[in-house]
């Protein structure tokens, strides 16, 4: 991966077992301060120590970046593009990534949405509308710089448990985390959150969806993927917390397709998730166009993050919105009394080019449209609602939509469109 080493990760039942582990030598005698240490001490409030009991200088607060990005989705039309590019022999997606590979690797953590099954042993391809992506789709991710992909959508069970599971192994043999789908109901348990931990901080990650499309849960195995519950959605939160999580990201698939105003469960939603002290960010995605960011409280949700791979476009029947994408980036800072908070939010507008496929970032300079579209849908909401920050260029206010008057819920646009081409939908 350019630019960073990868965070250390580590899974939530192997975790339990370190705290076990961990809580019996501390019986044993162990005399060293424990728990988090913030500005030289521990999160109890006792003097940090050098483990010869004299208090330790103050230290700067521990920070980290995370990323999340939009939708993965394999349409035939991109798969065929990876295999031109691998010279009609393998698949090979690096080019569409290379040109935002760095803004990836930037993030401490970076989480890709991995909407779609992938084969095993690169055989059944197909896209829409039961997807198998090619084997080499999760190399590229890691090559890109993601450490880790939500892997709950409605496209889970396209190939059925079997294909669920292959995806897992797939992300596994390419050294990516995932959550929310899952091989076992052990695995599932909580949850299934995952851990990564990059700067000394501990980083947790659950994933849920709204649905799998209409496609039954397979019989005997209803945990193989986490569904939207709100009150499962708090205790795994609070059992990922308990478990040693220091910040918990939660990745939702949620809201109505191609509609960049949330919709009133999706705003609902948030605000529950986000008044637990368990849940410190939430990344949107589903809708396959840029919905905005809300700042509620201290804490972000980013309701909907655009495609980042796709062939959907004004070609494919679609609105020009569905080639828009961006990589959300929030940074967390340690607070005095240990709890970390997001103090600032930035995104990158991206743009999917035809007909190879590259990821582009979009600015003034390089595709005025898409940036625009991507600025006034993450400020949707209105003035105040979000403080984020687009990272290739300014916009002049009257550009933006107005402050909301009463309410951050606006009526939503119009979102009519012609059916989505057979090659494009999602």
């Amino acid at each position: 991966m350019p630019g960073r080493p990868r965070p250390h990760s580590i899974s939530f039942p192997a975790l339990a077992l370190v705290l076990i582990l961990a809580l019996a030598a501390a019986a044993c005698g162990n005399d060293a301060a424990s728990g988090p240490v913030s500005n030289g001490t521990i999160a109890d409030g006792s003097p940090a120590t050098t483990g010869e009991g004299d208090p330790t200088t103050t230290r700067a607060p521990r920070t980290v970046t995370i990323a999340g990005s939009g939708d993965i989705l394999m349409h035939s039309p991109v798969n065929a593009a990876g295999l031109a590019n691998g010279g009609g022999q393998v698949y090979d997606f690096d080019p569409m990534f290379a040109e935002v590979a760095d803004e990836i690797s930037a993030a401490d953590i970076a989480i890709c949405h991995m909407e779609t099954p992938i084969s095993p042993d690169g055989t059944e391809i197909s896209g829409y509308p039961i997807f198998n992506a090619p084997t080499e789709i999760a190399t590229a991710l890691a090559k890109a710089g993601f450490d880790g992909c939500d892997t709950a959508s409605n496209h889970t069970l396209d190939k059925g448990y079997d294909g669920a599971v292959a995806t897992l192994d797939v992300l596994d043999a390419a050294g990516l985390q995932h959550t929310g789908s899952f091989r076992t109901e052990a695995d599932a348990a909580n949850g299934g959150g995952v851990f990564y931990e990059a700067n000394g901080v501990r980083v947790g990650h659950l994933a849920y969806s709204m649905d799998t499309n209409g496609i039954p849960l397979p019989a005997g195995k209803p945990w193989v993927i986490n569904l939207n519950d709100p009150d499962k959605m708090l205790a795994d939160a609070g059992a990922l917390k308990a478990a040693g999580a220091e910040i918990v990201v939660m990745s939702v698939h949620w809201g109505a397709e191609y509609q960049a105003q949330p919709t009133p469960y999706q705003l609902d939603l948030a605000n529950r998730l986000l008044a637990s002290p368990d849940i410190d960010l939430i990344l949107g995605d589903h809708v396959h166009v840029i919905q905005p960011i809300q700042k509620i409280g201290t804490k972000y949700v980013a309701y909907g993050m655009g495609n980042f791979l796709s062939n959907q476009s004004p070609a494919a029947g679609l609105l020009a919105s569905t080639q828009d994408g961006a990589i959300f980036s929030f940074s967390f800072t340690e607070q005095a009394n240990g709890r970390f908070v997001a103090d600032a939010a930035r995104y990158t507008p991206t743009f999917v080019s035809r007909p190879g496929y590259v990821i582009i970032e979009a600015g003034p300079d390089t595709n005025n449209d898409s940036f625009l579209r991507t600025v006034e849908a993450v400020n949707l909401l209105g003035a105040g609602t979000n403080d984020a920050v687009a990272t290739t260029g300014e916009v002049a206010p009257d550009l933006l939509p107005p402050p909301p008057s009463t309410t951050t819920t606006a009526t939503p646009r119009s979102t009519t469109t012609a059916k989505p081409a057979s090659s494009a939908g999602g």
